[in-house]
């Protein structure tokens, strides 16, 4: 009984295939397909009598210790579920989120996702939540305001306001979102006191910073479809920002993208660990395999 790997990464898992197959054959049933420690015993009380693992033990830093896990696993030993190596789905999409980076991300979507131009105003911070969106006129903060009213805790509230100033976004609308528990912000346009939005720890985004205030004028939409940083934002996508800058991740593949960024987490992983024992990073990668040969 096989999951294949398209199917992991949109967070499906054998086991309800596993038990109706072992049920139904009277030979011995093998399975594969995202199996870790955490799971290789219900690999086994499924019905599994053969157990095929990879990528935990493939791109585990200690390869022999996580073979030993998944021994001691399917022997009925309680292993606590591995912070990698675990693929998931609906919700659990945050808790992946959290863990990977937006190079990870990057790298997971084919170098898509990226806002153009947008940069933390603090460094050393990480924000992921949902788009609450806001389409507003340069300099008219109204609807940003009013977005953070709308938002639940742990929303990103993302505002395209042109790309240019005045700001939108200053020290009093980020206190109302820390009050409001938001995850971040991120402003095409510009936002200022900035001493004081480091201060908070609050983690905000930007395309400009200036000193110069707009005016409420109510103009502009919220829950809309916007554009930020070149990329379409869609109301509820998973927007992520490091120091790196801002990456969207669209909420009708959120599962499979955060999942395939934990993959390229966990192969960076595999690969520092090799680099770290002896190696370099060209004959870890096999560059010599892909280079243009001469005739």
């Amino acid at each position: 009984v096989h999951v294949a790997i398209d199917e992991q990464m949109e967070g499906e898992d054998p086991f309800e295939r596993l038990q109706a197959v072992a049920r139904a054959v009277s030979i011995p049933v093998g399975v594969a397909g995202g199996i870790h420690a955490g799971s290789a015993g219900q690999a086994v009380s499924s019905g599994a009598v053969v157990v095929i693992v990879g990528g935990a033990i493939s791109k585990a830093a200690d390869a022999r210790a996580a073979a030993a896990d998944m021994k001691r696993a399917m022997a009925g030993a309680k292993i606590s579920e591995p912070g990698l190596y675990r693929r998931v789905s609906g919700e659990d999409v945050r808790e992946v989120l959290e863990k990977v980076s937006t190079a990870n991300i990057s790298d997971a979507m084919h170098r898509s996702g990226e806002m153009q131009g947008i940069r933390p105003v603090s460094p050393g911070l990480r924000m992921v939540g949902r788009a609450v969106t806001v389409r507003t006129y340069p300099g008219d903060w109204a609807k940003p305001v009013q977005a953070i009213d709308r938002a639940a805790a742990g929303d990103v509230v993302v505002i395209d306001a042109g790309g240019v100033g005045p700001a939108v976004w200053g020290e009093l609308a980020t206190v109302s979102a820390c009050s409001k528990g938001l995850a971040g912000v991120v402003v095409d346009g510009a936002v200022r006191d900035t001493a004081e939005i480091r201060e908070s720890r609050f983690a905000a985004f930007s395309r400009l910073v200036t000193p110069a205030a707009g005016e409420p004028k109510g103009l502009g939409e919220i829950d809309v479809t916007v554009r930020v940083g070149g990329v379409r934002v869609e109301p509820g996508d998973w927007i992520v920002g490091d120091d790196d800058g801002v990456v969207v991740v669209p909420k009708a593949r959120a599962a499979e993208m955060a999942n395939r960024g934990m993959d390229v987490l966990e192969r960076e992983n595999r690969i520092r660990s090799e680099i770290e024992s002896g190696g370099t990073l060209g004959e870890v990668t096999h560059l010599l395999r892909w280079e243009k040969q001469g005739e």
